[in-house]
């Protein structure tokens, strides 16, 4: 079946449902929004701590917020990116708030903020701790209410439509490939559907499920980059993965793993030993509030020195209503496993959180492909560099997607549907045992990952990985061309393709940088922190 539609959106956390609702403003084009479960099942949805956004202008200013992102990224972030999301945040805020989106706020009637670890001023607004799940709460009403965004749920993309697709030879040097929309799994019929498109935005959010253990959900799969990239599309910064540090330690929980913002460590949450011994002081004079890097190589090292599954998290000081009102839901999990955190420890440990790289875009979120953007954490835009600064990827997704709001209305006139595009050749069957294998090979691509691409890494993990990546790729490419395509081993290709673009950037980095730390290229002594590893 084939489908036409002015805007393509594939993917609905903050980045796609913001982009609809600013397209949809025309009332002149048809939109669709498509997901691969559900509009509440997204990364935007799990983010605890809040979005940055420089409020108290007594205090804050722009060029603080800038300096603190470059900080963190390592110098290593596109300065007119920074400066396009700080300036433009305030607005975007307010928009938020235009379209249903509450924000905590005083008893004096304004925003309530936090400070998190990276941030010299206290600019983070938030939703007690469930900052995401309440901006994907007030877009999805906005979006469901909207007529000019027809919605579909569980509809996996498979391929974005290129020439490739019409028989031309494409490579990496081809200058003028064009997106002409993407083929899509239906649900309903288990076959693949053609979705026509002028304008097609990737928004598939993160790539936190290729690891063994991620605050990611399951969907987590990276199937915007991993389209992209076969596509031959820009792929960028890949090797900059970060590990979130302090997720809740929990064995049996692993996709995701429970987040432990890190707003309770702005709070004055302390990084401790089970034992109650503090360590921050050996690795950063910035102690528990040290960018996210730092800490969970801190705690990584920490752990391996001592023989630890976990540290500690103490908030054991602060005033326990205090707590409670601030952290109601962390303060509920926790109770629900036994801890009482106004009264014990917090065990942590840091998991896959964050992918800084990924679809390479310029500040109109244009990709490499023409007619086709990319926004939120599937982009790269240069923002977070070599390290994400907590709390800039929300308002970046809404940022970038008015960016590409504008310019692609701005052009969109120019385009026309390609009608010559054929469907999708669906033969073949898939049978139980064949499902057993992807299901194995899942596992193994996040077992390999953790185990020789995590933290951490050397050149000798990096090689093991890279071979046995090699392996699971040519395994799975035999199978996809021989069984009919479904969401599982679609996923799975995906997974590793994102996989072999991490290992293979990692390696071609030879530096300790941002989040990419090689003991085969120690990082040089920073005057500013005192580190030590």
């Amino acid at each position: 079946m084939t489908h036409q539609y002015d805007f393509l959106i594939i993917g609905a956390g903050v980045a796609g449902m913001s982009f609809a609702l600013k397209v949809a403003r025309t009332q002149k084009y048809r939109i669709a929004l498509c997901c691969k479960t559900t509009l509440s099942e997204a990364n935007t949805a799990k983010a605890q701590g809040g979005i940055a956004s420089v409020t108290n202008l007594q205090v804050d200013d722009f060029d603080k917020h800038i300096h603190d992102t470059m900080v963190a990224g390592d110098w290593l972030s596109d300065p007119a990116a920074v400066e396009q999301v700080v300036r433009n945040a305030p607005k975007q805020i307010e928009e938020l708030v235009n379209w249903g989106v509450c924000f905590d706020k005083n008893e004096h009637g304004d925003f309530d903020l936090h400070r998190e670890g990276g941030h010299s001023e206290f600019r983070i607004l938030h939703h007690a701790d469930d900052t995401g799940a309440e901006i994907q709460r007030g877009l999805i009403e906005a979006v469901k209410s909207n007529p000019y965004i027809d919605i579909y749920e569980h509809h996996f993309a498979v391929e974005i439509i290129t020439q490739h697709h019409l028989g031309v030879r494409v490579t990496r040097r081809t200058p003028d490939i064009e997106c002409y929309g993407a083929y899509i799994l239906n649900p309903d019929t288990q076959k693949i559907d053609t979705f026509l498109s002028k304008v097609t935005l990737m928004a598939t959010g993160g790539i936190g499920a290729v690891y063994a253990t991620t605050t990611n959900p399951d969907i987590a799969t990276g199937d915007g980059i991993a389209m992209v990239y076969r596509a031959k599309g820009q792929v960028k910064d890949m090797e900059f993965v970060q590990f979130h540090p302090t997720a809740l330690y929990s064995p049996n929980e692993t996709h995701p793993a429970y987040l432990i913002t890190e707003a309770m460590r702005g709070y004055g949450g302390i990084l401790r030993l089970p034992n109650g011994e503090e360590f921050m002081q050996k690795y950063d004079a910035r102690l528990s509030l040290a960018p996210r890097d730092i800490v969970a190589r801190a705690i990584d090292n920490e752990m391996k020195i001592h023989g630890l599954d976990h540290v500690c998290l103490d908030v054991t000081h602060k005033p326990a209503e205090e707590t409670k009102m601030h952290f109601p839901n962390i303060y509920a999990k926790c109770l629900s496993m036994g801890i009482d955190i106004t009264k014990q420890y917090i065990p942590v440990t840091p998991c896959a959180h964050y992918m800084c790289g990924g679809i390479k875009v310029n500040l109109d979120a244009e990709s490499s492909i023409r007619r086709l953007y990319a926004v939120g954490e599937c982009s790269c835009t240069g923002l977070h560099g070599g390290n994400r600064l907590a709390s800039n990827s929300l308002i970046e997704a809404v940022v970038y997607a008015d960016a590409a709001a504008k310019h692609s209305l701005s052009v969109i006139e120019k385009y026309e549907f390609n009608t010559d595009i054929p469907e999708w050749n669906d033969e073949g069957t898939m049978t139980n045992e064949e499902y057993v294998l992807i299901s194995q090979d899942m596992r193994e691509v996040g077992q390999v990952m953790s185990t020789y691409v995590g933290i951490v890494r050397s050149d000798l993990r990096l090689r093991r990985a890279w071979e046995r990546l090699d392996l699971l790729y040519e395994e799975t490419e035999d199978l996809f061309k021989r069984v009919k395509a479904t969401k599982d081993i679609c996923e799975l290709r995906n997974m590793i393709n994102v996989g072999y673009l991490i290992t293979r950037q990692a390696i071609e980095r030879k530096e300790s940088r941002g989040l990419h730390y090689t003991i085969d290229y120690p990082k040089q002594e920073n005057n500013n922190i005192n580190e030590v590893w």
